[in-house]
């Protein structure tokens, strides 16, 4: 249960207590654990591509628990069935009615893990569920929880056995990130944390499922001033015009990019976007939803580099007074 002392506690000090709390489990990746809170916040989710064994699932079930939310893993498979995720209807004979059994996808915090190995029509299956927060199984839809949250994780393409995403469902990814190896002081500190006990044992719940859901809406008061959604678009539109971005990002991609800006200024106690929100966001919100033209990829460039030259060259607003 919650502790008595987070019902006085502000907003940015019970975030601050989930960061403290994931990090008794993973070390030294203060930034991603923060990051993916703002995804969260923002409603929306999250592709972590990395490496098998560097903490993906522990980082999922450590933020599940901090939120007391319920959390299923989905590992993707070849074989994989949209149904397998969905859930399915099956005929009861004692009471002559079809009964719906849920899927693993009907939790609030999902994990589908190397997503990138099933099925485009397993992958396909995903998508209404990341766009509408429901799903469809035999004409009849299904709410999802509140708040719902996926976080699928991928192996680099260059991985044999692997299916490349959609554009539109990179597209409805919030952010994508990278875990990451662990810096060698902070695996030292990991093996120790993991000599006598597990450390997710030690996590203690900060808020509960219904009350994060209340945090959600909050974020979405934040302000974002006219010269932040200007410098927005202007980011967004320069990934258009750029010579060796063939394809652009769209403006689902700049509500992302705001949505994401407003988690940022509320984890850190404000009530207003400022610049360093979006240049802090840019890269992860932005870098997943271009396309590179040919030249930019044989020359060796990547996505996340372009996008950071891309925001260098982009002039930054000046602050004209603090909203709210």
């Amino acid at each position: 249960m919650m502790s008595s002392s987070s019902v006085t506690d502000s907003p940015e000090a019970l975030l601050g207590r989930i960061v403290y709390q994931v990090e008794k489990v993973i070390v030294g990746k203060r930034d991603v654990i923060e990051k993916l809170l703002v995804a969260l916040l923002a409603g929306g989710h999250v592709l972590l591509e990395d490496v098998p064994g560097v903490g993906k699932t522990m980082l999922v079930r450590a933020l599940a628990r901090t939120i007391d939310c319920g959390f299923t893993r989905i590992q993707c498979t070849p074989d994989l069935l949209p149904s397998d995720l969905t859930g399915v209807s099956i005929y009861n004979q004692r009471t002559a009615e079809f009964e719906f059994r849920p899927g693993p996808l009907l939790a609030p915090i999902v994990l589908a893990d190397e997503l990138n190995r099933t099925s485009p029509r397993t992958q396909a299956a995903l998508l209404e569920a990341m766009e509408e927060k429901r799903v469809t199984v035999d004409g009849t839809t299904y709410p999802l929880p509140e708040p719902f949250f996926l976080l699928a994780t991928q192996n680099p393409i260059d991985f044999e056995g692997t299916f490349p995403l959609p554009e539109a469902q990179l597209d409805r990814f919030l952010l994508k990130l990278r875990l990451g190896y662990p810096e060698p002081r902070d695996e030292v500190e990991m093996l120790n944390r993991m000599e006598d006990a597990f450390p997710l044992t030690h996590i203690r719940t900060v808020v509960l499922q219904e009350e994060f859901a209340q945090l959600q809406k909050q974020v979405r008061a934040v302000h974002v001033d006219e010269t932040i959604k200007q410098y927005i678009v202007q980011l967004t539109t320069a990934t258009r015009q750029h010579p060796d971005i063939a394809l652009g990002a769209s403006p689902r991609a700049s509500i992302a990019l705001m949505r994401a800006a407003q988690a940022e200024a509320f984890r850190c106690g404000r009530g207003f976007v400022i610049p360093d929100d979006i240049k802090s966001l840019c890269v992860p919100v932005l870098a997943h939803r271009i396309m590179l033209g040919a030249n930019a990829s044989m020359a060796g460039k990547s996505a996340d580099t372009v996008m950071g030259d891309l925001l260098a060259a982009t002039p930054v607003p000046v602050r004209r007074h603090a909203a709210g």
